[in-house]
């Protein structure tokens, strides 16, 4: 249906610009609902995984988390036909050592908040990967055969811990900050996994120790580099990622 799908919001509805980010996967635009400004994203997620990630964002949001909060249709759906609109979040990017440390801080507390959670449908966790070849957008058997090697031996590390919901791209265009908040946006690639691969932050603002660093980077290197991986083996940021996996 496309953005057609607009109008179950109401009439008050304007589309506005398009705004960078979703992954390459989605089309995203900043809106006016009701003279409010909001964010509306265009993909082909199931209704199941818009599901999953609209009601994961309404629990944060419960919990008092700044985060995006998706904005219903006038019959009280939270997506309909692949489209999303979600509350807008001002704020600039990290830009110290000082804000990454209040990245981590948040990206913690949404690591408490969600143990236990489901696994998003079609997704598999890292460590899933060590006996899995599938899931969402890994595809193990497109990846060099040595490379998967090393990614799994990196993800093998981390074994046997706890799990929850991980954002997935705390990347600075994904982060939202102000003087008394920190709002992590474009949760397009949540999911349940540990929580290490949130936590490989620039200057080890998570205070980790050296091995559990060390351990955190070589296991988000795996995983970016899977997730990116074409058939082609040319996506530079891929090849990258996998370069930085040592063998086990």
């Amino acid at each position: 249906m496309g953005w057609e799908a607009l109008e179950q919001w109401g009439d008050d509805v304007v589309r506005g610009e398009p705004l960078t980010g979703g992954a390459g996967v989605n089309a995203v635009w900043r809106m006016r609902v009701n003279g409010h400004l909001a964010v509306a994203r265009l993909g082909r997620r199931s209704d199941a995984d818009l599901a999953w990630e609209t009601s994961l964002l309404r629990h944060l949001h419960w919990e008092g988390m700044p985060v995006p909060v998706p904005i219903p249709t006038t019959d009280g759906r939270y997506f309909a036909d692949g489209l999303v609109v979600m509350t807008y979040v001002e704020g600039r990017p990290p830009a110290s050592e000082a804000d990454w440390r209040r990245v981590a801080g948040t990206l913690r507390r949404l690591h408490r908040l969600t143990r236990g959670w489901p696994q998003r449908p079609g997704w598999r966790s890292s460590t899933d990967l060590l006996h899995a070849e599938t899931g969402t957008r890994v595809d193990l058997g497109e990846m060099p055969a040595e490379g998967v090697v090393r990614c799994r031996a990196a993800w093998a590390r981390l074994t046997d811990r706890t799990t929850c919901v991980v954002h997935g791209d705390p990347n600075p265009g994904n982060i939202r900050m102000t003087a008394d908040r920190v709002t992590m946006i474009d949760w397009d690639e949540s999911h349940v996994d540990v929580p290490d691969l949130d936590l490989a932050l620039p200057h080890n603002a998570a205070g980790l120790d050296d091995d559990a660093y060390d351990i955190a980077t070589q296991a988000k290197a795996a995983w970016e580099a899977a997730v990116c991986w074409d058939p082609s083996g040319t996506d530079q940021f891929a090849v990258k990622r996998l370069a930085e996996v040592r063998p086990a």
